[in-house]
């Protein structure tokens, strides 16, 4: 049972790399747990289909803000954004790539919108991109940069979520902590995807880089050339809708509640005629539908691998190098257990409790400390949301980046990624545990 995880995450990554498409690469590998774990093919996918049900909520939250977005791309109110961006920064690709990555951060933690600004900020910017010959694998780890390293290391907006997570999870299984002592112990973990961003933007991806001639993606109608456009009412109304979703989603804690709000008001206000309300949804859903189904399969994915208790059964096989007293090989087969099991699942919140459950009597025992024992849970679970095929931190990127069919999923964004964050999350992970 403990080879369950092992495989059926080798099964998808293998199909990945070979460019299979993502949805049928975690199918094929659901299959294999499920096959693997002694079910029949039939049985497998009822698992399958009936753990989809536990990523419903964050589907559609992907498919509203993707309209939302859209929504807001009709006022032209973005038009203004990346005229300024192209005005100052034309030809400066390091500060362009750094001012990515901060905007990102804050769609985290200030303005906590998740991936709804990508489709909105970057196809508009793919023809300046080939134009200053800009490596986009450097776009995309900037990018999940800023859809991960803020959460992790700063308790706001969906950091706050992250840490209360890991703190609702230690206390339930015994450890007391409190979301303070966690955000701290994420600051060294963080502090190594801060090292792996200098290093994609200074020395992986410095380099020219001219890429093809488009393969006609279904957004690459929109990518043309920036009109000059004047602030006019619609954009205040838009930004009014932006606030509003905002405040709605603080006050509910609830994605799907923001993005309707906004989307609603966009047409209340009348930012966006009602006769385009088809339109918006469509492209909202052409935007957005394959995140929000690829989350669902992944969410299917994660049921499997727990209900059949697979993830525990690899924790358990590995208890003959749990026993030891050494903490640094225990942390460290902690964090390789962790990266299998959160490659595979690719969220680091639904993951989250299921490793509390698993590591904190085995850290309790092996004499970690609280703070130590959550750089452990929190660099497992965040191993998941970067290089993982099924994470929406390398999903979103890629939407905004393949919308004129130039960007591989997994090789202009999944590997990057893996190679420049999970490594360094992996080995600062790994120190903290040890000096925590």
């Amino acid at each position: 049972m403990e080879w369950v995880v092992i495989v059926s995450v080798l099964v998808m990554t293998i199909l990945s790399l070979l460019r299979v498409n993502v949805i049928i690469a975690i199918i094929a590998a659901s299959l294999t747990a499920g096959l693997m774990a002694g079910l029949s093919t039939v049985d497998s996918t009822e698992l399958l289909v009936n753990g989809m049900g536990g990523g419903a909520n964050t589907a559609l939250s992907y498919i509203l803000l993707g309209a939302f977005a859209v929504a807001i791309s009709y006022t032209g109110i973005t038009t203004i954004l990346v005229n300024f961006l192209i005005r100052v920064l034309t030809g400066k690709k390091t500060m362009m790539l750094l001012v990515i990555a901060g905007v990102a951060s804050l769609s985290q933690n200030l303005v906590p919108v998740h991936i709804a600004f990508i489709p909105i900020l970057i196809p508009p910017l793919l023809k300046l991109f080939d134009n200053m010959r800009m490596d986009r694998r450097a776009v995309a780890t900037a990018l999940t940069f800023g859809l991960k390293a803020p959460y992790i290391m700063i308790p706001a907006g969906f950091g706050l979520i992250f840490h209360e997570t890991i703190v609702t999870g230690m206390t339930e299984n015994g450890a007391n902590i409190t979301v303070s002592e966690s955000a701290l112990s994420m600051l060294i973990p963080g502090s190594g995807m801060i090292v792996g961003l200098l290093i994609a933007i200074f020395v992986s991806y410095r380099k020219d880089r001219d890429m093809p001639e488009g393969a006609g993606g279904i957004e690459a109608s929109a990518i043309i050339e920036q009109e000059a456009v004047s602030f006019n009412r619609k954009h205040v109304m838009t930004l009014i809708a932006i606030a509003a979703a905002l405040a709605v989603q603080l006050i509910t804690e609830s994605l799907v509640i923001g993005a309707l709000t906004g989307l609603v008001l966009m047409f209340l206000l009348l930012a966006v005629p009602f006769k385009n309300g088809d339109r918006v949804m469509s492209e909202g859903i052409a935007m957005m539908g394959t995140i929000a189904i690829v989350m669902l399969v992944a969410s299917g994915y994660g049921n499997i691998l727990t209900e059949t208790g697979a993830v525990q059964a690899l924790v358990e096989s590995s208890s003959g190098f749990l026993d030891s007293s050494n903490q640094a090989l225990i942390a460290f087969i902690l964090l390789l257990v962790g990266l299998l099991v959160t490659l595979g699942i690719g969220s680091s919140f639904g993951t989250i409790p299921i490793l509390a459950a698993l590591y904190v009597p085995i850290c309790m025992a092996a004499g970690f400390s609280p703070m130590a024992t959550a750089a452990l849970i929190g660099t497992a679970g965040a191993l998941g949301d970067a290089g993982s095929p099924a994470s929406d931190s390398t999903l979103g990127p890629t939407s905004g980046l393949n919308a004129d069919g130039k960007h591989n999923h997994i090789w202009d964004t999944v590997v990057p990624t893996f190679l420049h964050y999970n490594i360094p999350l992996f080995l600062f992970g790994w120190v903290a545990a040890i000096i925590l």
